[in-house]
């Protein structure tokens, strides 16, 4: 215990500078500023100032008593967190979070002063942390990590196991456990640090082995919902290229642009708080199920550039190439990838906090069109020379939106953005000619500390419904009237199905979340054929 106390505050001390341990507000015009007093200004969120009691920070906590990790951090992949480089301007307000571009506030000036903590002000990094910290497995390596940090290199070594078992229902005779993992090397090369000439560029790769046997084909008979995160897009791959791309901040820390290859779900319709749920991570099922999205950990080439026109919004906006998801599945093989078109993604976050203890929210609309032209779902299951002459049989580009809300109702345990209970809910639509699932709706919620002496443990349920699309359904209904077969995996003219997971995540010491798992599902492979499949399971991540 006593290295690892020496270890960590050696690491404070190469903390570059940061906001202060007290509750300080960020003003755009100078450098950081305590609150006014209350008598010099009414009664308000943003003057009142925190519970001491709700930010406190947890015993356990790996994040530094400033608030702040040691930047730059290379991410955790397992959590659906992207590396975090400072700003190239070192006493810019943030090294966090982007600075806004203008001294205002979007939406949020129509709150009520006693909802709005950032009337006048924006927040400090603290409350841009995204995420309470994993911590390291073997705290000795801090000082190597330390050294290499300090010449520009950065890593996280990470793994993620899933073992789901069939409890009751699903398919006849396949009782059972089905384990998957993964194993992800993250890295971050800051080159400013390496030639000051570079300041504010840095270089990102992600490489990960994924490998065992999901349970939702061969237990649940479910097709189109991944049941376990870990195996979807490229089981069984030993050393697959996920990541590799450039960054850079720029604009005195305004402007956040990275270009090379990438997953969309990597910053597109996807959240650490998604990422706590297995069936939502590292994005909701409809997301997955587009073509022209590159689901983690699929990747692509592409650019996106990211502002915050006001304190409390975010732009970002991206140019992918479009090519089949199942091509390339150990993502080094570029030539092999068929270009079929762009994917234009474009989001908006309205992100509040509200109330004294600063409690944020996340409301996302997201619109991305696939300039691919993909064939008419009313073909999926009926012999091409019919379908080709069905009336209104047509190819057609996609189209797809998505709503996500977040919001925190309680604090618990810090100022970073998941130290506190949420309640979350969103809704997806595609392009019912071109895609399988059409539409998807979810609810629930995500809650820290229920247990008093377990701050930092996380109690999570979620509700989703999944639409088969109008024009799926259609091909099964002629395939059926007119005898022809649906296949070996469909049982019967498909609609919707249902699914309700929760878990209880442990943090149960430095570096190591342990998540046991239940999952429900209705309606297995959206027809009435399959009993509701009932799984048990659990979930494992390590980091190095």
């Amino acid at each position: 215990m006593a290295q690892a106390q020496t270890t960590h505050a050696s690491a404070l001390t190469a903390q570059p500078s940061v906001a202060p341990i007290s509750d300080a507000i960020i003003n755009p015009g100078s450098k950081v500023h305590a609150l006014p007093t209350q008598s010099l200004r009414p009664l308000d969120a943003e003057a009142i100032g925190p519970d001491l009691n709700a930010i406190r920070r947890p015993p356990n906590t790996p994040i530094p008593p400033s608030g702040v990790p040691i930047l730059p951090s290379p991410g955790l992949a397992p959590l659906s967190v992207m590396p975090i480089m400072p700003s190239e301007t070192p006493h810019s307000l943030h090294q966090i979070e982007l600075d806004s571009l203008s001294n205002s506030e979007g939406p949020s000036a129509l709150l009520p002063a006693s909802w709005d903590a950032q009337r006048d002000f924006d927040l400090p990094d603290p409350y841009y942390v995204p995420t309470a910290g994993t911590g390291h497995l073997i705290p000795q390596l801090m000082p190597f990590r330390d050294r290499l940090r300090d010449k520009g290199f950065s890593f996280s070594f990470s793994y993620k196991g899933e073992a789901m078992g069939l409890a009751a229902g699903g398919l006849p005779n396949q009782k059972g456990i089905s384990y998957v993992h993964e194993l992800t090397l993250q890295t971050t090369f800051d080159l400013g640090r390496m030639n000051p000439a570079l300041n504010g560029w840095s270089v990102h790769g992600l490489v990960m082995e994924r490998a065992g046997r999901a349970a939702q084909n061969v237990r649940a008979g479910e097709y189109y919902v991944a049941l376990q995160e870990v195996y979807t897009l490229s089981g069984n791959v030993a050393a697959h290229l996920v990541d590799m791309y450039a960054e850079k901040k720029m604009l005195n820390n305004k402007l956040d642009i990275i270009f090379g290859r990438m997953s969309l779900t990597h910053v597109f319709a996807t959240s650490p708080l998604l990422c706590s749920f297995m069936v939502t991570c590292s994005a909701p099922v409809a997301i997955k199920q587009l073509p022209g999205m590159s689901v983690y950990p699929k990747a692509t080439w592409g650019a996106r550039a990211r502002f915050r026109p006001t304190r409390d919004t975010a732009i970002q906006v991206g140019a992918y190439s479009v090519s089949t998801l199942t091509q390339n599945p150990s993502g080094w093989s570029w030539g092999s990838e068929d270009a079929t078109g762009l994917s234009l993604p474009i989001e908006f976050t309205w992100a509040p906090f509200l109330t004294r203890n600063r409690l944020p929210g996340h409301y996302v609309i997201g619109y991305e069109h696939d300039t691919t032209r993909y064939a008419d779902k009313i073909g999926s299951v009926l012999p091409k020379h019919i379908a080709d002459t069905l009336p209104g049989m047509r190819s057609a580009p996609s189209d797809s939106m998505w709503l996500e809300a977040d919001q925190m109702v309680y604090r618990l345990g810090g100022r970073n953005q998941m130290a506190g209970g949420y309640l979350m809910a969103g809704y997806v639509h595609a392009t019912p000619h071109v895609v399988n699932i059409s539409d998807q709706a979810y609810g629930g919620f995500s809650f820290v500390g229920l247990i008093p002496t377990r701050l930092t443990d996380r109690f999570g349920v979620l509700y989703s419904w999944y639409k088969v699309s109008r024009r799926r359904r259609e091909s099964e209904i002629l395939a059926v009237d007119n005898g022809y077969s649906l296949g070996s995996t469909i049982r019967g003219i498909q609609n919707d199905s249902e699914l309700i997971e929760a878990y209880y995540g442990i943090d149960a010491t430095h570096g190591v979340l342990v998540q046991p798992e239940f999952q429900y599902l209705i309606h297995p492979g959206e027809t009435h054929k399959i009993p509701n499949a009932a799984l048990i399971g659990l979930k494992v991540v390590a980091n190095l």
